[in-house]
């Protein structure tokens, strides 16, 4: 297993100077508890199948980089047909790269929005393990939200989403507020063009 990530890793390179000091800001933005909570909603939700990592930011990264364990974790929360049709493992790069950006599409089709997504390249060469972490949160966020019976952890490891609040109006409620100025728009109500005066005779001296 160390040799593979050696491989993955060999054309990355130390960063110094600048690009180090913004890689450093991004690892500290890594949350231990959080990657804790997040193991374990994947390892209920996936079953022992999916097995567990090793402790700490490159054994997660380990664990989730060949995209099967995440693809596993999304098709398990769609009741109906799954959106990950071919879940295979393979030590060449493009073909995780492809069964990440396949969890991707997944998690979107399911309702994370882009802003909460990770590039591939967060995850696979480990640039950003925080986006993937935010990821995750929203996806079981989402999950805990929906509530339509494949979330299989505890629901106070996520936030649940706010619903949307849809209001149905009648076509006379819809009339009458077109014709509601709204105060926003301000008001004339008093104003007079009384003490303004436009073009003063030009004063010959």
């Amino acid at each position: 297993m160390a040799t593979k990530q050696g491989v993955g890793m060999a054309n990355k390179g130390p960063t110094f100077g600048m690009s180090r000091q913004v890689q450093d800001k991004i690892d500290s933005k890594y949350d231990s508890d959080l990657e804790q909570i997040l193991v374990e909603w994947i390892s209920r939700q996936c079953g022992s199948g999916v097995g567990r990592p090793e402790a700490g930011k490159l054994g997660f990264q380990a664990w989730l980089k060949d995209g099967c364990v995440l693809s596993e974790l999304v098709n398990s929360l769609f009741a109906g047909e799954k959106p990950v049709k071919k879940i295979q493992s393979s030590p060449m790069a493009f073909k995780q790269m492809e069964q990440i950006s396949q969890f991707l599409n997944a998690a979107e089709k399911y309702g994370v929005t882009k802003t909460d997504m990770f590039q591939t390249v967060d995850l696979w060469e480990g640039k950003d393990l925080a986006a993937v972490q935010r990821t995750l949160s929203a996806l079981g966020s989402l999950a805990v939200t929906k509530d339509e019976g494949t979330y299989n952890g505890d629901p106070n490891w996520f936030f649940k989403k706010a619903q949307e609040n849809k209001r149905e109006f009648s076509d006379e409620q819809i009339k009458a507020g077109k014709n509601v100025i709204g105060l926003q728009m301000g008001s004339n109500k008093g104003a007079s063009q009384e003490g303004m005066s436009y073009g003063r005779p030009r004063q010959i001296l």
